[in-house]
């Protein structure tokens, strides 16, 4: 199988700055272009910037706009996956990836998770995508695409990997926080994402690529460290902190068959003992079903039964009528 290079385009948006950015990514695909790379991956948002808030939907696109289409128009001889603001025909904003292969848009993934807990507040101005889908490619495997929280979530890789995908790619918007000495790389941050990166990977035996950003939004920093990993979970590259670039690695595609025949964890993977066991604990949440855990006096759909009456008490009360 043939070897297949990747650039990470570890980049600094401008905020709200459409029009700026999207010549950024023009001259960033014409740079992959000379250098030969199969498949170019930009950072969350990197089209918008990341803290919009309110400026959400001014900078929102639809899939049919003009100017996505150029991008889509540079790709008849690489893949590309760009991030931006997506706007649904019935008016909705999700946070979207979109795999441009061939000249147009090949898939289009809407984040599914949307953390509003600490410094996020995504929910408030986002809605979260309904569908995982793996996708076909012209680089001759399954791609399977996700955006930064979805990672936190262990069905997504899981179910991408099931659904035909041997190259998972996480575009990331990821805030630089915890610094501390004790860390791995003095970055807690950085130290989780490479944490889950090589436990995806080596559990999936797949390619895992990351691409985090860089720069400043107002107040929050970020700081890129964007990776490839191999099915192994070996990582074969990783970015520096805080540096904008482009970055190069080649991988051989021969991995994924060679791990997977060594290491058959997909194939002995059980998906109709999950699909049978979620099915069940839905039920029981829904209070469709006996729960199996809850207290024998709980309601349906509770788990915790109501404490025991208080016994009125004997003898004097206060406030009582004498």
């Amino acid at each position: 199988m043939k070897q297949l290079r990747i650039a990470l385009a570890q980049i600094a948006p401008r905020l709200g700055m459409f029009d700026l950015n999207l010549a950024l990514h023009h001259e960033l695909i014409r740079e992959a272009r000379a250098k030969e790379v199969g498949l170019l991956v930009f950072p969350e948002l990197g089209l918008t910037g990341y803290l919009l808030q309110d400026l959400a939907s001014e900078v929102a696109i639809r899939l049919d706009d003009p100017r996505l289409a150029t991008l889509a128009a540079e790709t008849t001889d690489m893949s590309v996956v760009v991030s931006f603001v997506e706007e649904s025909g019935d008016h909705r904003l999700f946070i979207a990836a979109a795999l441009l292969e061939n000249g147009q848009i090949c898939h289009v993934h809407r984040k599914l998770f949307l953390p509003t807990y600490g410094l996020f507040d995504e929910r408030r101005f986002f809605a979260a995508g309904d569908l995982l889908r793996a996708t076909p490619s012209r680089l001759g495997f399954g791609v399977g695409l996700a955006v930064c929280e979805d990672f936190w979530h262990l069905s997504v890789p899981q179910l991408l990997a099931l659904d035909g995908a041997q190259i998972l790619i996480n575009v990331s918007s990821s805030p630089g926080r915890d610094l501390a000495a004790t860390n791995e790389v003095g970055l807690g941050t950085a130290t989780s994402w490479r944490t889950l990166m090589r436990t995806y990977a080596q559990l999936t035996t797949s390619f895992v690529v990351f691409c985090n950003r860089v720069g400043i939004d107002e107040s929050i920093s970020f700081w890129g460290g964007s990776e490839v990993i191999a099915p192994s979970g070996e990582p074969l590259f990783s970015a520096p902190f805080f540096e904008e670039g482009l970055f190069t690695v080649d991988v051989s595609l021969a991995d994924v068959r060679r791990e997977r025949v060594a290491l058959p964890l997909l194939r002995d993977e059980r998906p109709e003992l999950a699909v049978r066991e979620l099915s069940r604990i839905v039920a029981e949440r829904a209070g469709l079903h006996p729960d199996t855990t809850a207290d024998d006096r709980a309601e349906p759909g509770l788990d915790v039964a109501p404490g025991e009456p208080i016994e009125r008490p004997i003898g004097f009360q206060p406030g009582a009528r004498r």
